[in-house]
């Protein structure tokens, strides 16, 4: 909600600018004129020009979308540009020169028609809005370059919608407050100038942060790309396709072992590894598979979720060129939506390979879409690297701007939808489990498209998952995924509490409960992770599970960080998991997710120590299995 309010303030303030001042003599002039043929025409013309500006900026933003991590340099610069505009009236004058050049010649055109036209008064207003571009140009330039990072969407038309009425207001006003409100305006000028130029440095200064990398995730929470709240919900019911994917909506993510986010900010839920699976209400959402769907049984006629949404807002695609809803009829396809450093989506990645490589042949298409919940995986680098070392070889969408998400109505990592031969969803999972049931689907989806036999293919996963994508072992997991940066901190047990966003000495919890834990040297602790200043930090956690992984990455230096691992005090031995040698050793290398341990036999409460032997080590999340 703050943002529509900041947009609508903005457009307010735009009559607050010296630049406005030379046509206003004309607005007024005509402010005892009849509304319907003077006011409401030039109203209309401001308007169209602001139309014609936003379109403009959007349609020529859009390849900036697609040009990836340079477009988004690009689109830094851009706003570093706008934010010198606010900063340096001479600078915006320039800029906006040949704008103001074309509004003068239209205003002494306008001003020659002395009875007042309805079409004079259309050229007036737009005239007005030329002339009004410097003052209006950095602060909608703001708003459309935020869209261009993330797309088109409902919200960026909330806001523009927010400016324009802003604008409209201010003017509307000085319509019917005529000369009166011009002498206090010039008065006002002095204030209006200060607000300017502020919103100007604390754009230049949000540019930097964005540009050193300092954000730990500002394009997904603080900027103009994110919405939040009440946004978010507008967001969703204007949106046509909110539902149309059959999304159970407020259901809870633990109940299917799904991570949900609220918002594009990417939230996931504390129990997101299916510790309360029993509490399922829904049969889509459970993690156990389905005895009836394991059966040779014919499964009932699925229903039509909805219609497959466009796929057009990936940012790149791997393995495949761009694929479109078009191309795709014909073809039955499954979508899975995945992150790659989510354990979550890690278990269940094994049974949409098999089935990828399975099915293809009788025409199955698999695309991965790739939503980000970290900032590091937002790194197409990063990305491909993963999709490389985890196997994956069909099409992947790089969905950084959360466009497909939000055109599926999507919540959960993973989630899977699987779309007809005729582009319709029908069925949908959220969460792991349930994988008899989900290729039973694809079997009779295949049916109806007319692939003989594929019903009676025998389900099931072939070969062993290995590594963090071995499943789970539900029965005995009582620890939750347990974030570290305080924006979704929980059973910190460290006496004082975390210190945001400034170095703090640490000291771990001596006897922490199970679910506690804690942190141990100094340690910078932000919104989203952790970073340890100095050698010989640790990390204290009172687990309960089979499996303990973490989500690391070495410094923004690039460079290696030795850690050690312990479990009660002593070296794990054969507990140790696939990134850790039996005397606890191992390497931050890369940002992932870090299998460090992995017991057998029965399950008890274990005190896991990790300390990092370099500085620089970035610590974002627990997840267990």
């Amino acid at each position: 909600m703050l943002l529509i309010v900041l947009a609508y303030l903005g457009g307010v303030l735009t009559i607050l600018s010296p630049c406005i001042l030379p046509v206003l003599p004309f607005v007024f002039s005509r402010a005892d004129q009849p509304f319907v043929r003077s006011s409401l025409p030039l109203l209309a013309g401001m308007a169209l020009t602001f139309a014609l500006v936003a379109t403009l900026a959007a349609v020529g933003g859009g390849w900036v979308t697609q040009a990836n991590q340079y477009g988004r340099w690009l689109a830094i610069v851009l706003l570093a540009v706008f934010g010198l505009t606010l900063l340096l009236p001479k600078f915006a004058e320039r800029l906006m020169r040949p704008l103001v050049n074309a509004g003068s010649r239209l205003t002494e055109f306008a001003q020659a028609d002395r009875k007042a036209s309805a079409g004079s008064s259309f050229l007036l207003g737009i005239a007005t809005g030329l002339l009004w571009a410097p003052c209006a140009g950095p602060i909608l330039g703001l708003l459309l370059t935020g869209a261009a990072l993330r797309g088109a969407s409902v919200g960026t038309t909330i806001l523009l919608a927010a400016y324009a009425a802003g604008a409209a207001t201010s003017l509307a006003v000085a319509l019917l407050i005529g000369g009166k409100v011009f002498a206090a305006m010039k008065r006002s000028l002095g204030a209006g100038e200060w607000i300017r130029r502020g919103i100007g440095v604390a754009m230049l200064a949000g540019v930097a942060a964005i540009a050193l990398g300092l954000d730990t995730g500002v394009l997904t929470r603080l900027s103009t790309i994110a919405t939040g709240g009440l946004e978010q919900r507008l967001v969703d019911r204007l949106s046509p396709n909110a539902n149309a994917a059959g999304v159970v909506g407020s259901g809870n993510a633990a109940d299917g072992g799904a991570m949900t986010a609220t918002n594009p900010a990417m939230q996931r839920t504390a129990d997101a590894d299916g510790n309360n699976a029993a509490n399922g209400s829904s049969g889509a959402m459970m993690r156990a598979a389905d005895p009836v769907a394991a059966s040779d049984a014919p499964l009932p006629t699925l229903p039509v979720e909805g219609a497959l949404p466009s796929l057009t807002g990936a940012v790149q695609w791997l393995n495949s060129p761009p694929l479109t809803t078009q191309a795709l009829r014909g073809k039955v396809v499954l979508v899975d939506f995945w992150t790659y450093s989510c354990i979550n989506c890690l278990r269940s990645l094994p049974y949409v390979k098999a089935w990828a490589q399975k099915y293809r042949d009788q025409g199955l298409v698999v695309i991965g879409v790739h939503a980000p919940e970290f900032a590091f995986e937002r790194n197409i680098g990063n990305v491909k690297q993963a999709a490389h070392d985890l196997g994956v070889d069909y099409p992947v969408a790089i969905d950084n701007n959360y466009a497909i998400w939000r055109a599926f109505g999507n919540q959960y990592w993973p989630a899977h939808y699987f779309i007809d031969a005729q582009g319709q969803i029908r069925y949908h999972h959220f969460g792991e489990g349930d994988y008899a049931h989900s290729e039973k689907v694809i079997q009779q989806l295949l049916a109806e498209a007319g692939h003989a036999g594929a019903e009676h293919v025998a389900t099931g996963l072939t070969g062993n998952a290995q590594g963090v994508q071995a499943a789970a072992d539900d029965a005995d997991m009582q620890s939750p995924e347990t974030y570290i940066g305080y924006n979704r901190a929980e059973n910190f047990a460290s006496a004082g509490g975390e210190t945001k966003d400034r170095p703090h000495t640490y000291a771990a919890p001596a006897q922490p409960a199970v679910n506690d834990w804690g942190l141990a040297g100094t340690w910078n602790v932000g919104g989203e992770h952790a970073t340890l200043d100095h050698a010989n930090g640790s990390i204290v956690y009172r687990f309960h599970a089979r499996d303990l992984h973490l989500v690391l990455g070495p410094g923004k230096d690039g460079k290696p960080v030795r850690f050690r691992v312990s479990v009660d005090g002593a070296a794990p031995g054969a507990a140790h998991g696939t990134d850790t040698t039996a005397d606890g050793t191992g390497t931050v290398t890369e940002q992932r997710l870090y299998q460090l341990v992995r017991q057998t036999g029965d399950v008890a409460d274990h005190t896991f120590t990790i300390e990092f032997l370099d500085p620089g080590v970035e610590a974002y999340a627990f997840t267990f299995g």
